[in-house]
């Protein structure tokens, strides 16, 4: 299991100090965001595109520290029925064209969620199916704009050689659990699969490893490692649908933290042997979110954790 970073923590440094901090930290690849919801600090996506010269410095200072490109990262709402979904799809479409000329094969993204209806200016992202016409609108979603948007994307993806589509479990996305995921997978190209985040399941109250257990290999693509801390005192009151501002963590029910500080590294010790024992062995791409301390702590604690807990040598 290759550790990796997502590199956006480190957004306040210039590319080759975060290189360096990477590497001093023990990590052995990075994930670079290319745009969409990040503000790509690492990537200049159009100069990059355009230049081979700019392409071969950018792999050489990459390659002098021993690291490897675990993926690129393209996160955002392609599938949102305004101008910003046309624009994701802008940086989606240039990301898979960077990956193949930098020789990346690993694409991290999300699936996206469409409106309602044809006539919706925004994401609607259905969450019950109390009401007869949400189930009307899901099948609008999956049918009418989801399906064909991934069937073509997973064909431009393997033209431009790329050979693992992540899409991470995010709310706020048709695809966010593993049954969502198997509906996705019954019709597209399996160059699709999961990158499984357990932080999103466990605010929604799930349990990552038997999540584990039911995608199995096929399935997951990719991992990313961080961590949700349950807050004691406003989760029992409120419950775990939480509208309250990321931005302000005093007031949510729970909130995204430094890897251990959630769950301690006994629980991480068990969900990177299971993911082991369903043969999962590719990067383990750190993200660091917790709000609660600096950046650089943050990646700090949580290595500190994730080294303890990987199956394997430092």
């Amino acid at each position: 299991m290759q550790m990796s970073l997502v590199t956006d923590v480190l957004g306040h440094l210039t590319f080759e100090d975060m290189l360096d901090t990477v590497a001093k930290l023990g990590f052995e690849a990075v994930e670079l965001g290319c745009g969409n919801w990040s503000k790509a600090p690492f990537v200049r996506l159009d100069a990059l595109l355009e230049s081979k010269a700019a392409r071969d410095a950018y792999l050489a200072a990459i390659r002098a520290r021993g690291l490897d490109i675990s993926a690129l990262n393209c996160s955002g709402e392609q599938l949102a029925p305004n101008g910003k979904g046309a624009a994701h799809k802008v940086v989606v479409e240039k990301t898979f064209r960077l990956a193949e000329l930098l020789g990346v094969k690993t694409i991290v993204m999300m699936s996206g969620c469409p409106g309602a209806n044809a006539k919706d200016t925004e994401s609607n992202w259905i969450t019950s199916n109390f009401f007869p016409e949400h189930q009307s609108v899901l099948d609008y979603q999956w049918n009418d704009v989801f399906f064909p948007y991934w069937e073509k994307t997973a064909a431009l993806a393997k033209s431009h050689g790329i050979e693992k589509v992540a899409l991470e479990n995010h709310h706020n996305n048709l695809v966010y659990n593993p049954r969502t995921m198997k509906k996705m997978r019954a019709v597209i190209d399996p160059v699709v699969g999961m990158n499984f985040d357990p932080s999103h399941l466990m605010w929604m109250g799930g349990d990552p490893i038997a999540a584990l257990r039911e995608l199995g290999k096929d399935l997951i693509h990719y991992m990313h490692a961080k961590d949700v801390r349950h807050e004691r005192g406003i989760v029992a009151a409120q419950g775990l649908i939480d509208l309250n501002p990321m931005s302000d963590p005093t007031q949510r029910a729970w909130n995204y933290v430094a890897l251990g500080h959630g769950h301690d590294v006994h629980w991480w010790k068990e969900y990177y042997s299971v993911a082991r024992y369903i043969g999962y062995d590719g990067p383990v791409s750190l993200e660091m979110e917790d709000m609660s301390m600096d950046p650089l702590t943050g990646v700090k604690k949580s290595v500190a954790t994730l080294k303890q807990a990987l199956p394997r040598a430092f």
